[in-house]
């Protein structure tokens, strides 16, 4: 945590302009290291930015105690396959498909020599099948020739899988073997740029300056609680911010329905559908 961080008092963003401001302040990184002229997204001081990122995802935390990856698997392998199969398609579909497929296919070599016809028939509730089927074959096929069947615990490794992006990536390091890593899905992007986290719409820079932001250790629970927030409360069309539980320091409180009555019936509880 960068020096000084900790002490700042927790100011709610309508106590607080965000107009950019005339000058550009001196800045300090949430990392400590130097510091380097430049506004922030909001026009706020760059440590006011990392005391009001570090205080949403507090709470965000205290909301939603029971954050997790909503993708079920007990292995790496079955979270990296889980993982490639939900793009396009709702982790609860994905979660009713991947039982058979588990029990059919438990190693990287079963993919790996799959009958595409049979693949296809599991893999038809998903849609896109044949191109999941595609892909999970070759990652089987990838797995085992490259890495003796194992799923790889490293960033760089696992990003030259086919199918295989950073955001696969940190959410496997992340949940399969507990190496911190900040998951950039549509929801988590959306959320970052409305909390004034970031303005970029590139995934990559997105997880960079959402990490100078958070301390590593708390990327992945980060990623979970943001995940979680945009399905549930802070949707893309219809954000329920008189129902949201860190609207006091979020600067797009307005975008949404704002009367708590309505914000309430906008909430989806439990895993969206």
């Amino acid at each position: 945590m960068s020096e000084g961080v900790g002490t700042l008092p927790d100011v709610p963003m309508t106590q607080r302009t965000t107009q950019p401001a005339a000058h550009p302040p001196t800045t300090r990184r949430a990392s400590g290291q130097g510091s380097e002229p430049g506004p922030t997204p909001t026009g706020e001081s760059r440590l006011a930015l990392v005391r009001r990122a570090r205080r949403i995802d507090r709470e965000l935390a205290v909301t939603y105690p029971d954050a997790r990856a909503e993708l079920d698997f007990a292995t790496p392998l079955e979270l990296l396959v889980a993982t490639v199969l939900s793009a396009q398609t709702t982790d609860v579909r994905v979660n009713a498909t991947t039982p058979v497929l588990f029990a059919r296919y438990p190693t990287a070599a079963a993919y790996a020599g799959a009958e595409p016809a049979a693949l296809e028939e599991i893999l038809k509730p998903l849609g896109f099948f044949r191109a999941k089927t595609r892909a999970v074959i070759g990652l089987g096929q990838a797995l085992v020739e490259r890495f003796d069947g194992e799923v790889p615990p490293r960033l760089d490794d696992l990003v030259t899988l086919p199918g295989v992006g950073r955001k696969t990536a940190n959410v496997v390091l992340g949940n399969a073997f507990g190496v911190p890593g900040i998951t950039v899905d549509t929801h988590f992007g959306r959320l970052a740029r409305r909390f004034g986290w970031t303005t970029s719409d590139d995934p990559v820079k997105v997880e960079h300056e959402v990490g100078e932001l958070i301390p590593k250790r708390d990327w992945t629970m980060l990623s979970h609680h943001v995940v979680w927030h945009g399905r549930r409360v802070c949707h893309a069309k219809r954000p329920a911010c008189g129902a949201c539980p860190v609207a006091a320091w979020c600067p797009s409180y307005g975008v949404g329905e704002t009367a708590p009555d309505a914000a309430a019936k906008l909430v989806k509880q439990g895993p969206p559908r």
